[in-house]
């Protein structure tokens, strides 16, 4: 099964600048722990609420005044929407994570995935037992 078709496509994008404490109400209101971080158009990196805490937060900085990118990663991990939800969960066990930007091939934000989506929509149930024991294993990034 491709990505796109177990994808959320309804996602919130945050700019770099964003204050934590903006981004975090982002993440309450969408109901999310993520965030794809995005400047003219093209995606930069990630925020999750465990960054803005542990990243930030943790040592000493103000929410109101922090911003995104003091918290985000910037290693850009994703995945494009035409690749097979079993390639999405091969990364996600490799990089520990538990959600993935999904691109285009023009590479423009147009969703994410998250490892619920692969196992509730995906096929592979040995690759999503896989991957979850094995990011269950893992120090939490993502």
């Amino acid at each position: 099964m491709q990505i796109r078709d177990i994808m959320t496509k309804d996602v919130e994008l945050v700019n770099p600048g964003t204050t934590l404490k903006e981004a975090a109400r982002k993440m309450r209101d969408a109901d999310t722990g993520f965030l794809p971080v995005g400047e003219n158009d093209r995606l930069v990196g990630t925020v999750t609420d465990r960054d803005i805490t542990v990243r930030c937060v943790a040592e000493g900085a103000d929410p109101n005044s922090a911003a995104v990118r003091d918290a985000m990663t910037d290693e850009l991990v994703f995945v494009f929407d035409d690749q097979d939800s079993s390639e999405a969960a091969q990364l996600m066990s490799e990089r520990s994570v538990r959600r993935l930007p999904v691109l285009n091939r023009d590479k423009r934000l147009v969703g994410v995935v998250s490892l619920g989506d692969v196992a509730a929509r995906g096929r592979d149930e040995d690759v999503v037992g896989l991957t979850h024991g094995d990011i269950a294993k893992a120090p939490p990034n993502g």
